[in-house]
């Protein structure tokens, strides 16, 4: 795999219900574009670009839409459609409420899933609680099959998508980005802390 050069593929997951949200999360304004429009923006360079949502709910230029195939279980069930959807290969795997990504924070986590041993299957980004994000992450097409059998047994954390061993993390303090831009939108008082803070 790590001799290979790197296929990719932009996966967003937007089929969820925003129940904390209470409206369309997707379509949320943040200084007057949709999230789902400022979480593409950064995912532009890839190749390949999958829209997990419903048919016809989004228009995404340049995005194939691929629908959920087990709707309302959450960001792993969304993780194994986009798996399922993407040429063999890293996909960057994001949901519609991290619009602070950027073009740089995915070059950086693409520069890291170079050269990794076989084993390593997800890249991820540490955030500012030295946490690995599920989240805003690379995972490859080989984990296709344990997040299958992880949803078949009930499994629904996105967390458990890889091992921890088969995981490699980036700080990335000492490359010039801030943890910030893991900042959630998960309801409405999140994106006014956005707006308050001109992100």
């Amino acid at each position: 795999m790590s001799d290979a050069p790197p296929v990719l593929t932009a996966a967003i997951t937007a089929g969820g219900q925003s129940r904390r949200f209470g409206t369309d999360k997707a379509a949320a304004l943040l200084h007057g574009r949709p999230l789902l429009a400022h979480v593409a923006a950064a995912l532009a360079a890839f190749p390949d670009r999958v829209l997990i949502a419903p048919p016809g709910r989004y228009a995404l230029p340049g995005w194939r839409t691929v629908p959920d195939t087990r709707p309302g279980e959450g960001p792993l069930a969304g993780l194994e459609a986009a798996l399922a959807a993407a040429p063999p290969g890293w996909v960057a795997f994001v949901g519609v409420d991290l619009p602070g990504l950027t073009p740089a924070y995915w070059a950086t986590l693409v520069a890291a899933s170079a050269g990794v041993p076989p084993g390593v299957l997800s890249v991820q980004a540490l955030d500012d609680t030295g946490r690995a994000q599920p989240l805003g992450a690379l995972y490859h097409t080989a984990l296709r099959p344990r997040v299958t059998a992880l949803l078949d047994a009930g499994e629904r954390r996105l967390r458990q998508a890889a091992p921890p061993e088969a995981v490699r993390t980036v700080n990335l303090v000492p490359l010039g980005l801030s943890p910030d831009l893991l900042r959630n939108v998960n309801t409405p008082a999140d994106l006014a802390v956005l707006l308050e803070s001109g992100q």
